[in-house]
C-alpha cells in the first residue's frame, strides 16, 4: 500500500543496508522514509541494529513472494489494455507463471501502409544476429525478401510453420518454399497440433510475438522486449514447440 515501504523491502532483498543507502536508492529524505519502516518494523519486517536494516525471517518469505508477482505486473501494467484482451493460452503454464522474465516490453502499432510488412525494426535487429527462431502460422506476402535478406547476412533461421500454413505453401508458393528448405542455413519444421497466435520470433538479443486476441481476431500490433532473461524465456518457448514438430528436408 506504499511504494516507499514497498522500495524499502525490494531494497533489503538484496541485502542489509544503511540508511544512507536507502536514502539513495529510493531518492527520499530521512523525515519521510522512517516513518515507513516503522511500520514495516511493527509488522515483523524488518529489522535494525544502529542505523542498518535487514529484512527478518517473515521479512524474506513475504519479498521472496512478492518479488516475481510485481514483476508480472510490471509486464502487464505496460498496457494492460492489451494483455487482457488477447490470449495467452499459447503459453505453457509454467513458462506463464514466470511471465516476468519478459521484463519491460513495448507495445509496438505498425502504421497502415505497413500492417503486412514484417516488423522493421526487429527485422533489422535480427540481420547483425547470428540467428532466428520463428514460430508462425502466416508469413507476410513478402516473406521471400525477407528471409532472401537475413540469409545474404548468414543468419541461421529456426522455423517453425502450422500445418495449414504448410500446406499453403505449398500449394501457393512451392518454388519459394523449396529454394528456403533447401537452404543450408534454415531448419524447416511442422507444427502438427493447434498454434493459436499468429507468431512468436526471437533472436539474440529481441523478443517479438503476436498473440490472438481473445476471440481470435486479428492484430497488427505486437510485442517487443529485449533483455537477455527474455531471450532466455524465448528459447524455452521455442523448445516446448519443437519437441513435438516435425522437421522437414524436402517437398
Amino acid at each position: 500500500m506504499s511504494e516507499k515501504r514497498k522500495g524499502v523491502l525490494l531494497s533489503l532483498r538484496e541485502g542489509a543496508k544503511e540508511m544512507e543507502t536507502l536514502l539513495k536508492s529510493l531518492d527520499t529524505t530521512r523525515q519521510a522514509l522512517l516513518p515507513q519502516i516503522r511500520i514495516l518494523e511493527e509488522h515483523y519486517l524488518v529489522s535494525r541494529d544502529r542505523d542498518t536494516y535487514e529484512l527478518t525471517t517473515i521479512g524474506k518469505l513475504i519479498v521472496d513472494d512478492m518479488f516475481p508477482l510485481l514483476g508480472v505486473v510490471g509486464v502487464f501494467d505496460i498496457d494492460i489494455d492489451y494483455w487482457g484482451t488477447h490470449d495467452l493460452a499459447f503459453i505453457p503454464p509454467h513458462l506463464l507463471k514466470r511471465i516476468d522474465e519478459l521484463g519491460e516490453c513495448r507495445i509496438m502499432s505498425p502504421s497502415t501502409e505497413k500492417m503486412y510488412e514484417a516488423h522493421h525494426e526487429f527485422n533489422q535487429e535480427s540481420k547483425k544476429q547470428k540467428s532466428q527462431f520463428s514460430i508462425t502460422t502466416f508469413f507476410y506476402p513478402n516473406f521471400p525478401d525477407i528471409f532472401s535478406e537475413l540469409l545474404s547476412n548468414d543468419v541461421d533461421m529456426y522455423v517453425i510453420v502450422s500445418q495449414s500454413l504448410f500446406d499453403k505453401l505449398r500449394t501457393d508458393s512451392y518454388t519459394n518454399l523449396k529454394r528456403l528448405i533447401a537452404d543450408k542455413l534454415v531448419r524447416f519444421y511442422v507444427y502438427p497440433g493447434k498454434m493459436e497466435f499468429l507468431s512468436f520470433v526471437f533472436n539474440e538479443s529481441t523478443v517479438m510475438m503476436s498473440p490472438l486476441k481473445i476471440n481470435n481476431e486479428f492484430d497488427n500490433r505486437h510485442v517487443l522486449c529485449k533483455n537477455p532473461n527474455a531471450v532466455e524465456w524465448a528459447k524455452e518457448l521455442f523448445e516446448y514447440y519443437l519437441k513435438d514438430s516435425v522437421p522437414i528436408t524436402e517437398i
